[in-house]
């Protein structure tokens, strides 16, 4: 299975982006995402372990039973761009919904904490609609990404709460 079909899964870029901040156990794991049950996030971990999207970071004994904690492989945890450029329509078709669902997902867990507060955490969804030519949407998709890759990859520290930042980029007309 490639990384593309192994992540394209609601619950397995969920625990993704859960593991963004740092190693966790499977335990961990399912108090993070509450509304997963146990079984799903065990056997999603094991095909993101088994495609080397996870990888065991130590492991002891607990209890009698050997407690693994993981850590996210970067590398392993993206579509290259080679894998992004022979993406077909139909695959799109079927991504986008996956990666919506995630969205949803995650803005209804941080909803259902009692600890919500939009407001005072700034959540935004906006939407808006640009012109650009080709040259002008490379030189923004450039801006971006040198704004965002050296925030990608800061570690969790005190202050510092996992975000999630979804942009999305298409035409709406020729």
């Amino acid at each position: 299975m490639d990384t593309a079909e192994v992540l394209l899964h609601p619950v397995r870029l969920r625990i993704v982006h859960a593991m963004a901040g740092g190693e966790m156990t499977t335990a961990e794991l399912c108090e993070r995402i509450p509304d997963a049950s146990k079984a799903t996030i065990y056997r999603h971990v094991g095909a993101l372990a088994d495609a080397s999207v996870l990888e065991v970071a130590w492991e002891q004994r607990v209890r009698g039973v050997v407690e693994k904690r993981y850590r996210l492989r970067r590398d392993r945890a993206v579509i290259d761009a080679e894998r992004a450029a022979s993406t077909t329509v139909d695959e799109h078709r079927a991504a986008f919904p996956v990666a919506m669902a995630v969205l949803l997902a995650e803005f209804a867990a941080y909803l259902d904490r009692p600890d919500a507060d939009p407001a005072g955490d700034l959540v935004g969804y906006r939407q808006h609609s640009v012109w650009l030519s080709d040259d002008e949407k490379a030189a923004l998709i450039e801006d971006l990404r040198e704004v965002l890759l050296p925030r990608l990859t800061q570690a969790p520290a005190p202050g510092r709460r996992q975000h999630l930042l979804s942009p999305i980029l298409f035409p709406t007309r020729q």
